[in-house]
Formats: structure tokens, sequence, C-alpha cells
């Protein structure tokens, strides 16, 4: 998909992010557009946030949680509704929109007032589409990683397109409604993919808890966290299909892959382009082994996954605890229990301590159910080949949002730097 380009005489803008411009058009900087605004709050404002999503409005309109609030407020400054904000450090990444309400925020927030020629939504979509090219991140002079430092300063002089004011409040409405469309759908899409998930985790429990045969008669397995289990199967501690591995690697760390435990499972990281920090050395770091199992036994409320498989030899922090599984079958079976077992924190009653943790010993104590190996078979084939389905259109939908999002980005930039025409 792509925005229909406009046919109208264009005109070199002189800004490499802009491009060609209509040749009715001209470039202004931004000190000649918007005005700074510097207003003390008032007793009763709330605090206004500008999100990387482009909103901007009253936290307490979004969410409180994930924010460190200052002790005193120090440079407090007003926030009107109709505002252009910027977030000075987190530009870069979109932190740029019209405020939808009235409130104070932080000095690190410009707060811009558009002139009678000047639509603070217009420039808003200007602004943040300076922000997707890279632009924003090229003016940088910080020297924090991924941020920048966008202030007034820099901001009042850079050169953005002027369309007539007319032309501008077209443009706003036209991206209003393509944009909304394209939303909806990513929206509906989103949705799916929860949805997707959630068969994916009744999937896994039921064949895991219940087995296979829906006409499978249940006992007490008499063992208080499992409840029933089907009539077939037994209980067996995890001592039976685990053994304790602990192997800390030695000088030759700098040649080994280093692998992490993740939602997605166990997977290597890029160690020329990590996400979160890096290690300043792998001491006390363990190898594993492809097929061997990882768990994370420690910080139940925080960890959002306790089991992975290793699907390649490398290394992992000490902090996880490594078992060589007593076979792939039951390495398997295991991982896909535990997959339950995560989704409603089972293990929570075997954590102990301030740090809320399992010693290993106690945790191989742990009975768990144990299928005949005939059905552990038939279970693990059967999640094996539906997850797969699963996943696979899970991914599909990832990269049709991934898509949409493009095009609203490209459609954006096509309509705010006059490559769009307006009357198709």
């Amino acid at each position: 998909m792509t925005p229909s380009v406009a046919k109208v005489e264009m005109k070199d803008s002189g800004v490499s992010w802009v491009g060609p411009i209509p040749k009715t058009w001209d470039m202004r900087r931004t000190k000649f557009l918007f005005s700074l605004a510097q207003r003390p709050p008032h007793p009763e404002d709330g605090i206004v946030t500008a999100f990387r999503d482009g909103q901007v409005t009253l936290r307490s309109n979004r969410r409180t949680d994930g924010f460190t609030n200052a002790l005193k407020e120090a440079g407090y400054q007003r926030v009107e509704k109709g505002d252009l904000v910027i977030h000075a450090m987190d530009a870069f990444a979109g932190a740029i929109g019209v405020s939808d309400s009235d409130g104070k925020c932080t000095p690190v927030y410009s707060c811009c007032v558009p002139s009678h020629d000047a639509s603070a939504e217009f420039y808003a979509r200007c602004v943040r589409t300076m922000a997707t090219t890279g632009y924003v991140e090229s003016l940088a002079k910080g020297i924090r990683e991924r941020s920048t430092d966008f202030r007034w300063a820099t901001f009042a002089e850079q050169l953005l397109p002027h369309p007539p004011k007319a032309e501008q409040d077209a443009i706003v409405a036209h991206l209003d409604r393509a944009t909304s469309r394209i939303d909806a759908m990513v929206a509906k899409k989103t949705r799916f993919i929860e949805l997707l998930r959630e068969k994916r985790q009744a999937l896994i429990t039921h064949a895991v808890t219940k087995g296979l045969d829906p006409n499978v008669q249940m006992k007490d397995s008499g063992v208080e966290w499992l409840g029933e289990v089907p009539e077939t199967w037994d209980t067996a501690p995890l001592k039976s299909f685990l053994q304790l591995r602990r192997d800390i690697v030695g000088s030759e760390s700098s040649n080994t892959k280093l692998l992490s435990l993740t939602l997605q499972g166990v997977i290597e990281r890029d160690l020329e382009n990590p996400r979160g920090k890096m290690p300043a050395s792998f001491d006390g770091y363990q190898r594993i082994s492809a097929g061997e199992m990882v768990f994370c036994l420690f910080d139940m409320d925080e960890t959002p996954r306790t089991v992975g498989v290793a699907p390649q030899d490398g290394m992992l922090t000490g902090a996880y605890t490594v078992f060589r599984p007593q076979g792939e079958l039951w390495a398997r079976y295991l991982y896909y229990f535990f997959l339950h077992v995560d989704e409603y924190k089972r293990l929570r009653p075997f954590y102990k301590g301030l740090r809320k943790t399992i010693r290993p010993g106690p945790f191989l104590s742990i009975q768990v159910p144990r299928p005949t190996e005939r059905e552990a078979k038939a279970i693990v084939a059967d999640l094996d080949s539906a997850t797969t389905r699963i996943d696979t259109l899970i991914a599909k939908t990832e990269r049709s949002i991934e898509l949409l999002r493009e095009h609203r980005t490209a459609l954006i930039t096509a309509a705010v730097t006059g490559k769009v025409d307006l009357s198709i």
C-alpha cells in the first residue's frame, strides 16, 4: 500500500527529511510558527505526559504505573489543551503531540503555542515525522545512549514545511480519516493475536492436565497442588525426570554463545546489538548444552517465564538453574507442563524467603503429573503440531501489523511534505 502521489508542481525544500514540496508551500523556522509557553502551574493541575505513540494527556487518563514521581515539583510548568508538547529527551522516539488536557509537566517538556497560521495538529505530525526519519536523533548533542536533548533552542531553528492554513487543516482531516482506518485494522489484528495466544495456552493447559482423550475418567492425584489427573496417569517428583547440572565456564567463554531465557524461550543474544545491559564479565556464568532445560527459580512475580529448553550449546547467567532431562520426550512434556504452571503461577506456594526462591533440592522434590510414555508422546506431538500452526499464524499477523504501521508512517510523511493528492 502506497499513498497517492500529489500531482502538483514541486520544488526543493532544502531540508533532507522533507525533500520536494509543492510550489505553493514555503519553509519556515519553528520560531515563526510557535512561541514557547512558560506558565506557572495551577495548584489543582494534574500531571501531563507525552507518550511515545504521540498521545499527550493527563497521566491519570492513561496509566499511573511505571513513572518516577518527583518529591519536589521544581520548575514544573502549566500545559494547556492545544499546546504542541515535546519531550526533550524522548522526542527521538516520538514523544511529541498536542495536549488534550490542561495540566502541568516537568521542565524537560517544551510547550509550544501555535501562531494564527499554524495548526498544532499538523505540526505535531510534522515533528513526529522528523523523529521517525531519524532527523531528531541526528541533531542530538547529548551523550546518553538512545536519547537526545531536543529542547526549544534547537527546535526553534528548524525549518518546517508551511502550507496555507486551510491546507494544513485539510491534511489533518485526511490523516485522521486514513489513520483511523489503519488503527482500527491494527486493533482488530492485535485482538486476533491475543485470542490466538489464549487458544494456544488453553490447548497446552488442557493437554498437560487432562490429556487428549475427552472421555477420560479423572482421579485424585493425591497431590494438593495438582488436584485430579487422568486415571491412567500417576505422579512423580521432578528428580525422576531431571538431573541438576552446573558447569561454570572458564577462560574460553569469549567464544561461547550467550543465551538468555525470555518469553520466546531460550534465545541467543546478539552481542553486537544487545538488548538490555551487558555484564562487565562472564565470571560465574554456566555452560548449557542443546536440549538441556533452564529454570528461573526466583522472583516469581517479576519473572514472566520459568522454563526453557536450550536450542544450542552456549552459556547463561548463573542465576538460572540448569537440568539435564532424562530424554527428549520428557523435556518436551515438562516444557509444556511448566508453560501451564507459568500461566497460572502455580509455583507460588513453593517459593520461600524474602527473595521468593526455590532451592534446586526442594524443586526436584515437587510432584508433577506423569502420563504413560505412549500418552506423553501423543501429547507432545499434538502440542508441537498445534502450537506450530498457531505460532505461524501469529507471526503472519504480526507481520501484517508491521506493514500497516509502515504504511501509516509513510502516509503521514507523504502528507505533511505535500506528496499526497488530497483530491483523491
